[in-house]
């Protein structure tokens, strides 16, 4: 071939930018990705790549894929990735796209995903019309968990829960997503494309681009349906799946445009300036009470504190109470907080515990696996925190006796019977405020004004308000006066 011919050779069809230069999932085979010979992942991924790059959205395009065989995308799209919980995905799509509007967001789920486990986020998200593009991959099967039937199975179709085939007494009649949700009012567009041949792949390819076209200009919620082959499940070859998509797929799954409001449909309004900062708590109706004069004063003088306490007790001895005066006080003087609580189904005498956090630092999460502060309001809750409790943590228990087989060497323990020093002070429900008391004194974290602003918010009734300041002192009083530092 002489240099000119190679000088005016063009390449026409090639892999999309959109993808990875190599795929790192496996080091052996980085041209390669994970799916079966035959599988309608490969090509969908094609189409959606190669749209991306016609339409010139690569670097604003965020893929969400949920659990399934498409698990893996993120080592396949060079665009923005998230992995969603199974069947989350058009939940996770909605926040990204709210938070982030001039994103191009694409929920990619199969079938079992989609219509089982995911049919309410789906569902939902279709209704409010979200400015999203879905698409969604019914090879009537769930596939990367060994071929049990789907909602979408047909009916007399066999998988490893319906050997005899899906019959519709015992599993019901195949979901139909596609009209299903066509009868809502906001979806734009929803069409069912295949790939039973190169016709129909054709197609759509045409329709992935414009679901994506109808996100760029701001038109709402779309949804592709691809009928797809799953030959390894399905036990044929790639051909032959392929053929069946044609042939026996397409007859319980017509293919068409089921809706389409794309000429009609109303762009999404420009996204409203986020709120001050400062008017949000007036805004969620939570704006705290002031605090007497001087509260700049003492924000500034509390000392630097980083408490991850684990509070835990029966319902009804005020587990949660106590970790929510906690977290108030500690927004009062300027910390850092969380609150979460954690409680069975029962309303008295269930488990019931819950995780607070102070710190001067951002919190980088809520929960308390390893607290260095546990308030044990019983010996089953002392028996099952007790081994997490950081070394050179605290363990404030509510008993005469720590238990022998519990004693730890590397963490400090007061053990006092609250509960009576609460029935002492005349009420017995008080015990958690006494308890609370002595981690207060203990950790010296909070000043006096918070806590009591705390409480009186959180507790309406005067007369066990004024019972509680006094079980908070009495708490603080026991701990002055115990042995134990």
């Amino acid at each position: 071939m002489s240099s000119g011919l190679i000088a005016e050779y063009e390449v026409v069809q090639g892999k999309a930018k959109s993808f990875y230069d190599t795929y790192e999932r496996k080091d052996e085979l980085q041209h390669q990705t994970h799916y079966c010979p035959g599988c309608g992942h490969g090509t969908i991924h094609k189409m959606l790549a190669r749209a991306i790059d016609e339409l010139g959205i690569q670097d604003r395009t965020i893929l969400v894929s949920p659990v399934g065989c498409s698990v893996f995308a993120y080592y396949y799209f060079d665009v923005g990735n998230v992995q969603a919980a199974h069947g989350r995905a058009p939940a996770v799509a909605t926040a990204l796209k709210r938070s982030r509007r001039d994103s191009i967001v694409v929920s990619y789920q199969g079938d079992g995903d989609l219509s089982a486990i995911g049919s309410a986020e789906i569902l939902h998200a279709a209704n409010r019309g979200e400015n999203i593009t879905v698409i969604f991959v019914n090879n009537a099967i769930y596939s990367m968990t060994g071929g049990q039937f789907a909602p979408t199975t047909l009916l007399g179709q066999k998988s490893t829960t319906t050997p005899l085939g899906r019959s519709a007494q015992h599993e019901g009649y195949p979901l139909h997503v596609s009209e299903l949700l066509a009868t809502l009012e906001a979806p734009v567009y929803i069409e069912r494309v295949a790939l039973g041949d190169n016709k129909q792949i054709a197609q759509a390819a045409k329709a992935i681009k414009r679901a994506m076209e109808n996100q760029v200009k701001g038109l709402g919620f779309s949804l592709i349906e691809v009928l797809s082959p799953c030959p390894t499940v399905w036990k044929m070859q790639p051909v032959q799946a392929q053929q069946w998509v044609h042939d026996v797929m397409e007859k319980t799954f017509p293919l068409g445009v089921f809706k389409d409001r794309t000429k009609e449909a109303h762009v999404w309004p420009a996204r409203d300036a986020a709120p001050p900062l400062e008017t949000i708590p007036e805004i969620l109706g939570v704006a705290h009470e002031e605090l007497p004069e001087g509260k700049a004063e003492m924000r500034a003088q509390v000392k630097d504190v980083d408490l991850h306490v684990r509070v835990a007790g029966f319902g009804g001895q005020g587990v949660l109470l106590l970790g929510e005066v906690l977290a108030e006080a500690g927004l009062d003087a300027g910390l850092e907080v969380s609150w979460l609580p954690s409680y069975g189904p029962e309303m008295r005498s269930g488990t019931s515990n819950c995780h607070v956090r102070l710190s001067k630092e951002p919190i980088d999460s809520p929960l308390v696996t390893v607290p260095n502060v546990l308030v044990a309001m019983n010996e089953p809750s002392l028996r099952k925190f007790d081994a997490s409790v950081k070394p050179g943590g605290w363990v404030i228990y509510n008993g005469d006796a720590f238990p022998e087989d519990c004693v730890r060497e590397d963490v400090h323990v007061l053990a006092l019977p609250f509960t009576q020093v609460a029935n002492e002070l005349g009420d017995t429900r008080a015990a958690n405020m006494v308890m609370l008391g002595a981690l207060l004194e203990m950790t010296g974290a909070l000043p006096q004004e918070s806590v009591d602003a705390a409480l009186k918010r959180l507790v309406k009734n005067p007369r066990f308000v004024e019972l509680d300041e006094r079980a908070l002192a009495r708490g603080r009083e026991l701990y002055r006066n115990s042995a134990v530092r």
